[in-house]
């Protein structure tokens, strides 16, 4: 039973972060700012998160408790996301710390799944992250990118301080 436990969160996890790899890979391609690594941390974390509210209510409903902790994830699934949020700037047109907020969020889902003794849940969930985190830094210096090169008559578009677009004059 336990075999088919450490299978199954596994593959949901695998999954999780497989769909994440697809959608960031399009990302990295197009040349946008969250890429391989920001969306598989991203979609991980949402699974562990995901898995550990409903270990945590099959817990309960077999011993009979009415609690309800599944707030508490709902809390910290929120706090967090605030939190990852405000590590994100933008600097010279280039965004900033997108993989750093998505692995606070793993670091976040562990937390909630060994807080709720998940063991097998943040054993495996945090071993797919590391590897996300290191083997996609290793294949994304290989991978290509594509860059569309600036139209001749394109006028450099750039934000004031209230945040508007501007268009500079010569």
């Amino acid at each position: 039973m336990i075999e088919e436990e450490w299978t199954t969160i596994a593959l949901r996890l695998g999954l999780a972060t497989a769909i994440g790899l697809a959608l960031g890979f399009e990302r990295e391609w197009r040349g946008h700012d969250a890429g391989l690594r920001t969306h598989a941390l991203v979609a991980l974390s949402a699974a562990m998160i995901m898995l550990s509210a409903l270990m945590i209510s099959d817990d309960l409903m077999r011993h009979g408790s009415r609690s309800d902790p599944l707030r508490v994830v709902q809390g910290l699934a929120q706090a967090i996301g605030f939190i990852a949020g405000g590590l994100i700037f933008v600097r010279s047109g280039d965004v900033r710390n997108m993989t750093t907020a998505a692995s606070l969020w793993i670091a976040a889902a562990a937390g909630i799944a060994a807080g709720a003794g998940q063991f097998a849940l943040v054993l495996i969930g945090t071993g797919m992250a590391l590897l996300v985190l290191t083997l996609l830094s290793l294949i994304k210096r290989l991978m290509p990118t594509r860059h569309d090169p600036p139209a001749a008559d394109d006028e450099l578009v750039l934000p004031n301080r209230r945040g508007a677009i501007a268009k500079t004059e010569d």
